[in-house]
């Protein structure tokens, strides 16, 4: 890696797609349906009838399909293909801070590396409740609760994040990514933590409420200091919170992220930044001979969880293709509504950022940048 390009602050590198070892046609017609297939998501991300796009994608209702954070109106399609460091293609601007919904959860999974790293959490398999964090684990089904679980959406934690319950998102793409949320918000009975996989934003929440009394400041400005600014993100991103996630630690108050824009709120960011994260991923956290999270977390990251084998820790895989067929099994994945994708592709050395691509068109475009590998 002594070799290794890491695109300065400010600056990136491109090259032309043959230089890089890609089919510059290929890389072009890739671009073209990228903008030919712009997400059918709203710009003002409201619907004609008034609901909240974030919260009518999942079908809530009231009184909890409102949202309580801010909620911006979004660009246009954007990407950036990245290949040995550099970039061979673009497309839609790529500077813009934009929501990018669900894949603010993949850095909160970067967050609980970094707290490992500090031994802020000693093991991974530790209960949460042996950390006195708060009385959110203290009933006999919660105390079961580790940190592992929470990273994998395994918990079953029961309880209410700044006004949401757990019972809002139960049922919600049970299972696996590709299950229906028919039965989205239907109560249930829970299950023991680590044996059941739900997509549930409010223990995402509550995990990064439990690293935000870990650090004992907010997870935005540990992110920035600990990952952007080393990697020479822009000073343009950010990562919000609801307007009633505060905390009062050591006497000050202290704003607590959300994973995502469900509610609102969430992390504002280009398509260059997600892609200078993806490159570090690639890197094995290591970036200009500094290790900013170690490769022994990225790799239990990147382990398949054994409720949901598309899952590591809050971020996703491609275990057997099952996830994205045309695309290559390794590697990982951010994901966010709307369509965001962030990919750590190491066995074709790519990093690619998607952003407002319609669904059903992912996987074909994911496999067109794939395929214009060679």
């Amino acid at each position: 890696m002594t070799n290794a390009y890491f695109p300065p602050s400010g600056d990136w590198d491109a090259v032309q797609p043959g230089a890089a070892g890609m089919s510059a046609a290929a890389l072009d017609a890739a671009v073209d349906f990228a903008q030919a297939h712009d997400s059918t998501w709203p710009y003002s991300l409201f619907l004609e009838d008034g609901r909240y796009i974030g919260t009518a994608y999942v079908g809530d209702k009231p009184p909890h399909d409102q949202p309580i954070g801010i909620v911006r109106p979004r660009g246009g399609p954007a990407g950036v293909v990245v290949r040995g460091g550099r970039i061979v293609a673009r497309w839609g601007d790529i500077a813009r801070a934009d929501t990018t919904y669900s894949a603010a959860k993949s850095y909160i999974g970067l967050m609980a590396g970094i707290a490992c790293d500090d031994g802020l959490i000693r093991s991974l398999d530790d209960r949460v409740a042996d950390y006195a964090l708060d009385d959110g684990f203290a009933s006999a089904h919660n105390r079961a609760v580790s940190w592992r679980h929470l990273l994998q959406q395994t918990s079953e934690w029961q309880g209410s994040v700044w006004g949401k319950p757990d019972s809002v998102d139960h049922n919600r793409q049970a299972g696996s990514h590709a299950a229906d949320n028919s039965d989205k918000g239907t109560l249930r009975e829970l299950e023991p933590p680590g044996t059941r996989w739900e997509y549930n934003d409010v223990r995402v929440n509550r995990l990064a409420l439990c690293l935000t009394q870990l650090f004992r400041r907010s997870l935005h400005d540990v992110l920035r200091e600990r990952v952007m600014d080393p990697i020479g993100a822009s000073s343009g991103w950010e990562w919000r919170g609801y307007d009633n996630a505060r905390l009062c630690l050591d006497g000050r108050s202290v704003e607590t992220v959300s994973g995502g824009g469900h509610w609102g709120g969430g992390l504002f960011i280009s398509a260059l930044d997600h892609a200078r994260v993806g490159l570090l991923l690639q890197r094995g956290g290591q970036w200009e001979g500094r290790q900013l999270i170690s490769r022994r977390y990225l790799d239990e990251l990147a382990r398949p969880s054994a409720a949901n084998p598309q899952y590591g820790f809050m971020w996703w895989l491609n275990t057997g293709g099952q996830l994205f067929p045309s695309a290559p099994a390794d590697g990982v994945f951010a994901l966010g509504g709307g369509q965001h994708i962030v990919w750590s592709a190491p066995s074709l050395d790519l990093v690619v950022v998607m952003r407002w691509v319609d669904k059903p068109h992912c996987d074909a475009l994911l496999g067109r940048i794939a395929a214009a590998c060679g």
